[in-house]
């Protein structure tokens, strides 16, 4: 059985702004303010990501370069010959958490969850940068219009996949909370639509309030003539 979940590929942001091991904490911070972004990966030379710089890290090394007493301003070390010592290879968080293009959003927001990070570098099978994808980006798919999600359990669930006509089923969605209302015609059926409409993108929650016409997943009986689809809530 196959997600409906929008992939990593259809969500991610393909032209990242990068930094390389030696970019100074200033040119770094610019940066971020420049392009409104929380966070930049930083690569080699080949574009493979080895590691990330986030505006929690410029402001923990903040924080540990101000002295007692210091104000808000930003107080950059230096070394002996005076070039500035902070740079994204002391700042970046490593190594860095990745995502690949045909992941789902599901598992997306596992990875995520999973090493508490807020966006996710993007990779090809050799390792190299091809995208970035934020939490932002999947909780865009739950923005998606209530029509569209119906259409695409109708057509897409019901119609398509499962074979049950429109006529069958009546699909009603409200915020992104589906019910369904209507006959299926096996009862081993309903778990199968529930869980197809839930790996809709922007679907909240599912409610079956539907019948069946014939219980498959009971003891071989002799068919009863005239016997009526019996409902499961």
């Amino acid at each position: 059985m196959t997600s409906n979940h929008r992939l990593v590929a259809d969500l991610m942001t393909p032209d990242v702004i990068t930094v390389r091991d030696d970019t100074t904490f200033k040119e770094i911070a610019g940066l971020l303010a420049e392009y409104g972004i929380t966070a930049v990966p930083v690569v080699d030379d080949e574009n493979r990501p080895t590691g990330v710089v986030s505006e929690a890290d410029l402001l923990r090394r903040e924080a540990d370069l101000l002295g007692p007493g210091e104000g808000s301003h930003i107080r950059v070390a230096r070394s002996d010959d005076g070039t500035a010592s902070c740079v994204a290879k002391a700042l970046m968080t490593a190594p860095p958490v990745t995502a690949q293009p045909q992941w789902d959003v599901v598992e997306a927001a596992r990875v995520m969850e999973r090493h508490h990070v807020k966006r996710l570098p993007v990779v090809d099978g050799a390792g190299r940068l091809v995208g970035i994808v934020s939490r932002a980006d999947l909780l865009r798919v739950f923005l998606r219009q209530d029509h569209a999600i119906r259409e695409e359990i109708a057509g897409d669930v019901l119609a398509r996949t499962l074979d049950i006509p429109t006529t069958d089923v009546t699909v009603h969605v409200v915020d992104g909370e589906v019910t369904l209302t209507g006959t299926v015609p096996r009862r081993s059926v309903l778990p199968v639509v529930a869980g197809l409409c839930r790996g809709v993108d922007g679907v909240v929650d599912v409610s079956c309030h539907l019948a069946y016409r014939v219980d498959d997943t009971a003891d071989p009986k002799p068919a009863v003539s005239g016997a009526e689809p019996r409902e499961v809530r």
